[in-house]
């Protein structure tokens, strides 16, 4: 089965598409900026298919996850990247996620979830406990436990660095989980594919629905900002905001 054609809705919604452009495109100029205006310019690759999903860790790296050919880092903020797949062997990399101790963590299409402890020069596969393989989002909670969210099966949670997961879909009533993230507080929200948003305030022990208002509830990437509003991202109705902060 050709697996990019059921993924193109959950990855064109994901916050940043990049299409990377042919080996041999010449490197990008400069482009002259006007005092206060935001320009872009386009990086010297990662060369390797769609770029889906970023990770940043403490050091300044930048992680980039491909559709069809894994990982790539960069140490030098885009001008060059390297790609990074030694035991990775799923080459879809949905989601990515980093640790406070720098380890780094790839979901995958069919793989489940990898790690890299050495800055992605290798992976190991982490997927005792994790029944569902098909990963779309990763998050880290500020105690330091991982969170995956699965196409079909909801979501789990390891509190012991990956090497092992539990599900945790208590209250959850919809399976499709396409992105999670948190709060400073440490509350979960996790977006659903039909279901809306959820939330969890105990660590992803049981989720309740917070669905007043949102008439979209295909929801594609959600984002709390510095004050603790939450934004979700729908398909085909735009972007949603809570009318008041998740976090006291």
């Amino acid at each position: 089965m050709n697996k990019i054609r059921p993924l193109t809705n959950i990855i064109l919604s994901l916050a940043l598409i990049v299409l990377v452009i042919p080996i041999g495109q010449t490197t990008a100029q400069p482009t002259p900026t006007i005092q206060g205006e935001i320009l872009w310019q386009q990086t010297n690759g990662p060369y390797g298919g769609i770029v889906g999903t970023f990770a940043v860790n403490a050091a300044g790296d930048l992680f980039a996850g491909t559709l069809d050919n894994g990982v790539f880092r960069s140490s030098n903020n885009g001008e060059s990247w390297t790609q990074i797949n030694d035991a990775l062997s799923d080459l879809a990399v949905l989601a990515l996620a980093v640790n406070s101790a720098g380890d780094l963590f790839a979901g995958t299409w069919r793989g489940g979830v990898f790690r890299s402890t050495n800055n992605g020069d290798t992976w190991t596969p982490i997927n005792t406990g994790l029944t569902y393989p098909l990963v779309l989002t990763l998050a880290v909670n500020r105690n330091g436990d991982l969170f995956a969210g699965t196409d079909g099966g909801g979501i789990f949670r390891s509190t012991n660095n990956g090497d092992s997961w539990t599900m945790v879909n208590t209250g959850l009533s919809n399976l499709r989980v396409s992105c999670l993230t948190r709060n400073t507080s440490g509350h979960l929200f996790a977006g659903t594919l039909g279901g809306g948003v959820f939330r969890s305030t105990n660590n992803g022990d049981a989720w309740t629905p917070i669905n007043t208002g949102l008439t979209n509830t295909f929801v594609y990437s959600l984002a709390v900002d510095a004050t603790g509003y939450l934004f979700a991202g729908t398909g085909g109705s735009g972007v949603f905001r809570t009318v008041a902060p998740t976090q006291p």
